[in-house]
């Protein structure tokens, strides 16, 4: 196993070294590189940029959504505090009553606020999947710079 490995060590090594052996740049050569460069740090700066917005808008958009949910469930508190209260000022003749009312009302009210939280994680998951969107394209279109100065360098030096 040992001779093996050091055997493909030793090619790849050889390989490189051959690779690495190739013509003199001629000055056009040397001047689509330097253009690809550029053209390919410039689309790597772009998707960066396209990253770090789509990340911003995830971050954005988690703080509203708890914010949302942090609203939702103090109001169905709330709700639920008055109708207990309520509840317990009644009479004692209307008391099974008004507690029975209460109850119903505490279980609208966190129904409401359930709804709320699932409908805010609903918007949270939109904007993560157009925000892994976003990076996918800028992916792409980085990769495509980088493909199209590869091939432009190519060209140049068949020239």
């Amino acid at each position: 196993m040992n001779k093996l490995l050091a055997t493909l060590i030793a090619t790849l090594v050889t390989g490189a070294a051959f690779a690495q052996a190739s013509a003199p740049a001629t000055p056009a050569v040397v001047k689509a590189e330097a253009k690809a460069e550029k053209a390919v740090a410039a689309a790597v700066k772009s998707e960066a940029k396209v990253d770090a917005k789509a990340d911003a808008k995830v971050e954005k958009a988690e703080v509203k959504a708890a914010e949302e949910k942090t609203k939702a469930v103090t109001k169905s508190a709330d709700t639920k505090a008055k109708a207990k209260s309520k509840a317990a000022k009644a009479d004692p003749e209307d008391k099974a009553m008004a507690t029975a009312k209460a109850e119903k009302t505490g279980a609208n009210a966190d129904a409401k606020a359930d709804k709320t939280a699932i409908k805010a994680d609903a918007k949270v998951d939109t904007v993560k999947t157009n925000a892994a969107a976003d990076k996918g394209v800028a992916k792409v279109e980085t990769n495509a710079v980088k493909a199209e100065a590869k091939a432009d360098v190519k060209a140049a030096g068949s020239k």
